[in-house]
């Protein structure tokens, strides 16, 4: 019989494809591999990051350059079930978990390409603020509905 303290968590577990709204493809390179063969758990973070942002660039819901409004990440976790490497291509699977008013949680998930499980699920959260003060700023509707159609 297991003894699992009731106080902690439940146990993460791999997420299908069917999971998430939106995917991006990430090409591995070899930096990204490690000594013991597969890619270094920091990289992981840079994917999140990447998909996360490129989807928001690419949908003009975010200027990244001369918008008065950025992101800032705030939270970050990551858990890993299964390993990823070079050459390999990546999929990177979003969808938005909570929306509020100044804040955003996306959640993540990587898979290798044709898997249909993935091999890490983490999330972040944005809060969005104004590029000058860093103070909250509430969401725009461009950003609100980018936002909504990864629910």
């Amino acid at each position: 019989m297991s003894r699992t303290p009731s106080n902690l968590p439940p146990r993460a577990q791999a997420l299908p494809r069917s999971a998430y709204r939106a995917f991006r493809a990430i090409g591995t390179r070899w930096g990204d591999n490690d000594i013991y063969g597969h890619v270094n758990n920091v990289v992981y973070y840079s994917w999140f990051d990447t998909a996360v942002n490129a989807h928001l660039i690419e949908q003009g819901a975010l200027d990244i350059h001369a918008g008065q409004v950025i992101g800032l990440v705030v939270e970050t976790q990551c858990n890993y079930f299964g390993p990823l490497a070079f050459p390999q291509t990546v999929w990177a699977g979003l969808r938005v978990a909570h929306l509020g008013r100044s804040s955003v949680r996306y959640e993540v998930g990587l898979f290798a390409d044709g898997e249909d499980l993935a091999a890490a699920c983490g999330h972040f959260v944005h809060v969005y603020v104004d590029r000058e003060t860093r103070r909250p700023v509430t969401l725009s509707d461009t950003l609100k509905n980018t936002l909504e159609a990864l629910r």
